[in-house]
């Protein structure tokens, strides 16, 4: 049974030039070349309006969409309008589209910037939806997708594709590999948990560098404390503390890993005892319902 990967693009005239084509263009050779490559037909959409989505969705019955181009986080991923401005469409309203088709659509891949707050609406109707926790750059962002749909094309289901996407990042010597992350459909109404948002992680990342626990000498001792088997990260070694401390938190953001997120928050209560910075950790520590 043939399966139709529907590619969304844009880059309004108003906003920073990305390789869009370049992306397109790899996929699109590696499913050429892929063992199963008879299973998988690649339609293409440029320059997209909000409307043009409407219409792919009924003209190509998609099982695969890949959206291409910029995100905003909370305000949406960006598409254009009729003058190939900015137009800017939430992650409810995707959601509510795309519910619509969620029979026949499988997976979804945001291959933008901050496109997480998106993935997690969606991943409400669709099995496997994958956005970007933070903002990632071109290479980092066709090396995802060339990897991805690699994978796809040997016949590889959707969470080792992810998985191989993310392995191609870190093999091209780019440190992104922990942006893209994977949403999967609940079989179970999710109970509505606060957000850790950006300012939370940038916080606990400062502070994990000012405590000195990102130092190369307590980093194993850190991550020992909080729960977590310090080789299975890659990182722990060769990285700045800074590195550390932004691929830890973001590599714990990733995984939904709350009691180890909460016990680096106790870890730094030590250190930051009163002041500003003890009230932002009582906030984030109050996210998460641990003991």
């Amino acid at each position: 049974m043939q399966q139709k990967i529907l590619i969304l693009s844009a880059n309004p005239k108003d906003t920073t030039p990305l390789r869009l084509d370049e992306e397109v263009r790899e996929i699109d050779a590696g499913l050429k070349r892929a063992r199963n490559r008879d299973q998988f037909i690649l339609e293409q959409k440029w320059a997209v309006r909000p409307r043009d989505i409407q219409r792919a969705m009924l003209d190509v019955n998609p099982r695969i969409i890949h959206f291409s181009g910029h995100g905003t986080g909370n305000e949406g991923l960006v598409f254009e309008d009729e003058t190939g401005g900015a137009k800017l469409v939430d992650g409810e309203a995707l959601a509510g589209l795309f519910d619509l088709f969620a029979d026949q659509v499988e997976c979804i891949v945001l291959n933008g910037c901050y496109s997480e707050v998106q993935a997690n609406a969606i991943s409400q109707h669709i099995n496997y939806v994958i956005g970007m926790s933070k903002a990632v750059g071109d290479k980092a962002a066709i090396e995802f997708a060339v990897g991805f749909y690699d994978a796809l094309g040997a016949g590889k289901p959707v969470e080792f594709a992810y998985k191989f996407g993310c392995a191609a990042i870190r093999l091209a010597g780019i440190p992104e590999q922990l942006t893209p992350t994977l949403k999967k459909k609940s079989s179970t109404p999710p109970v509505p948990d606060p957000e850790l948002n950006d300012s939370d992680r940038e916080i606990l990342t400062e502070l994990l560098i000012r405590s000195g626990r990102a130092e190369y000498s307590a980093r194993k001792a850190l991550c020992i404390k909080i729960g977590i088997e310090p080789n299975q990260l890659a990182f722990l070694r060769q990285s700045t503390d800074a590195d550390f401390a932004l691929e830890l938190i973001s590599y714990l953001h990733s995984t939904d890993d709350k009691q180890a997120l909460w016990k680096i928050c106790k870890e730094l209560e030590v250190v930051f005892k009163r002041g500003k910075y003890a009230s932002d950790l009582e906030n984030i520590k109050s996210k998460f319902n641990c003991k």
